[in-house]
């Protein structure tokens, strides 16, 4: 059986979440936002707690609030790291993008997977499957199984929101057509669990998101 815990972590309360099978205790992680030893310790003793051992680490995209952990994931478990080639670029400017933080951080070095419109991931057994839904950055991606109906969006899709799209590459129009086209065509019960905020379903925020009116 699946399981996913949610952690709020760093300045822009980013949601950091870890899906886990509660049988064999195998675990992926997705958007490492942990920025200090606090939020660190918070996560490491939630993973030591349940025995859980990380297999793959996810970002559904490479914006600072949603990486600002990812070095310390990397080096902690020693697996490769699953991205859209198209954050690539967003990924490289993590360093700058803290300096307009006023945070002095290193560039991140990590192994990196991509992962492309249309693929599927296993997770003994659940398949994972992945829409490139970008506007919000360009390699925005969602994960979603079908099976247990739920996604992890990032920041594609909020209650009652969307992602930000005046940020560097964004594009409205973009990120509204994949939401209606990708999103909005799945099963209306299916959870949205955001890059922020609660979680939501895809029926209601096809009826009551305001963007969509």
């Amino acid at each position: 059986m699946l399981q996913i815990q949610g952690f709020v972590f760093n300045f822009a309360s980013e949601n950091t979440y870890v899906l886990y099978n509660t049988e064999n205790k195998k675990a992926w992680l997705f958007d490492p936002g942990n920025m200090n030893e606090q939020e660190t310790a918070v996560i490491e003793k939630f993973i030591k707690e349940n025995d859980l051992t990380i297999e793959s680490i996810l970002l559904t995209h490479a914006h600072i609030d949603h990486v600002a952990g990812l070095q310390w994931a990397f080096d902690s478990f020693k697996v490769p790291v699953k991205m859209h080639q198209d954050d690539q670029e967003i990924l490289d400017q993590f360093q700058a993008s803290g300096l307009r933080f006023g945070l002095n951080l290193n560039p991140i070095k990590v192994e990196v997977e991509y992962v492309s419109e249309g693929d599927e991931l296993d997770f003994y057994g659940e398949r994972f499957k992945i829409y490139h839904v970008p506007g919000h950055s360009p390699g925005s991606v969602v994960y979603h199984n079908d099976r247990q109906k739920f996604m992890i969006s990032g920041d594609v899709l909020f209650e009652g929101s969307i992602g930000r799209t005046d940020l560097y590459k964004g594009n409205y129009e973009q990120l509204i057509d994949g939401i209606k086209t990708k999103l909005f065509a799945l099963d209306e019960e299916t959870q949205v669990f955001s890059g922020h905020g609660n979680p939501t379903k895809i029926g209601f925020e096809r009826q009551y998101n305001p963007f969509f009116k």
